[in-house]
């Protein structure tokens, strides 16, 4: 097999470890697509936070904020935008690596323009779940709502473009990228923080229900339109900062109940992607490990460049998240954020947030004979 090389995201492949993971940088992935038959139109992106470019800025009613210092500390312009981190989060990182523009913004951003609607937009809203529960118990926005989002989403297009340009609509479904990372608010909050469910369902029927809710949407979400789509695990829950502090003890270590519900939902939700590419006709479902990469980089931070990780820079870096205390009136917050795995008690760093994406392996050689073949994971097309 070819051996390839490159920086993604203009950050070293030499700093992600000897995972044995291909990379594509963005300049070469967009040479690529080039000569391909087909390119990629559009990404959209649906959730919690993860994703959330700025969906829940304007929401009265939830308090799942990050539109205050000190987010956005390191972000274009030192601004807070409503993305939970120190800067750029997952969402922007796809559409800057596959070349389609630099940040993923907020349907919901009031200054949100046009253009903006053909190459893709980010209907996640911070905390949500796929728990219907959990979007009401913080009112977020819930998956179901964001599905409906995605539906006046289209209708604006038509609206705007003409049904003379459907070709272009379909186009756009068909072939763009579709992501939706949820699942942590479900386990964390939901079930183990304030008990919502626990004495409904114990461990694996929770898992259960929640794959089962994932199913649904997966399945409203290719009857929109979407063939390729790309689901995130959930992380390593019971080593995320916040729960080290509510449930490790006296030395904070992590948490060994969170992270088996967080590896068992993993496993059925693996088996229900693989499942469903074979159910759904011409669709690209792929399951994208979160859990495995960010464990090691909490286990071996020292490999991946960083100092820190039990721990955010936000604060004290043990409870703070959002409104609760990682403001700027918090005097604890550190200096130098590239030391630090994680920003706020619950969310990664940019540089975190890169590493992981790049090991997440959405770029991988193809398995056949011609030796500079690519495939990119969620388009299931080679380009040669």
């Amino acid at each position: 097999m070819h051996e390839c090389t490159v920086n993604i995201l203009h950050y070293e492949t030499s700093n992600i470890g000897n995972n044995g993971v291909h990379l594509l940088g963005a300049q070469a992935l967009v040479k690529l697509l080039e000569n391909a038959a087909m390119t990629i139109p559009a990404v959209f992106t649906f959730g919690d936070s993860t994703f959330d470019t700025g969906n829940n800025n304007n929401r009265l009613t939830t308090m799942a904020k990050c539109n205050f210092s000190p987010y956005g500390r390191d972000f274009m312009g030192g601004k807070a935008t409503g993305r939970c981190g120190n800067g750029k989060i997952p969402s922007d990182l796809i559409v800057e690596q596959l070349g389609i523009k630099q940040l993923l913004p907020a349907y919901l951003d009031p200054d949100l323009q046009t253009k903006d609607l053909l190459s893709g937009v980010n209907f996640a809203s911070s905390a949500a779940g796929y728990d219907p529960l959990t979007s009401k118990i913080t009112s977020a926005i819930s998956l179901s709502d964001q599905l409906e989002m995605f539906k006046k989403y289209i209708k604006e297009v038509k609206k705007l473009f003409g049904e003379k340009r459907l070709r272009t609509i379909n186009n756009i479904t068909d072939n763009s990228l579709f992501v939706v990372a949820a699942g942590s608010d479900d386990i964390a909050n939901t079930y183990f923080l304030i008990r919502a469910r626990m004495f409904q369902y114990n461990i694996s029927a929770y898992a259960d229900f929640l794959v089962h809710s994932a199913s649904v949407w997966l399945q409203d979400l290719y009857g929109l339109g979407a063939r390729r789509i790309g689901v995130l695990s959930a992380p390593p829950i019971g080593c995320l900062p916040s729960q080290r502090t509510l449930g490790g003890g006296a030395q904070r270590n992590c948490v060994g109940a969170y992270n088996q519900a967080a590896q068992l939902f993993n496993s059925k939700l693996s088996k229900l992607i693989k499942n469903l590419n074979k159910k759904l006709p011409n669709g690209r479902i792929v399951y994208l490990d979160v859990y495995t990469p960010l464990n090691d980089m909490i286990k071996n931070p020292k490999k991946y460049g960083f100092e820190v990780a039990n721990k955010g820079c936000c604060g004290t870096g043990k409870i703070e998240a959002g409104i609760f205390m990682c403001n700027q009136w918090n005097l604890f917050t550190c200096t130098n954020v590239s030391k630090y795995v994680f920003w706020d008690s619950f969310h990664p760093t940019e540089k975190a947030y890169k590493v992981l994406w790049a090991t997440s392996r959405l770029f991988e050689p193809t398995k056949q004979t011609q030796p500079n073949n690519y495939q990119v994971g969620f388009l299931g097309y080679e380009l040669t």
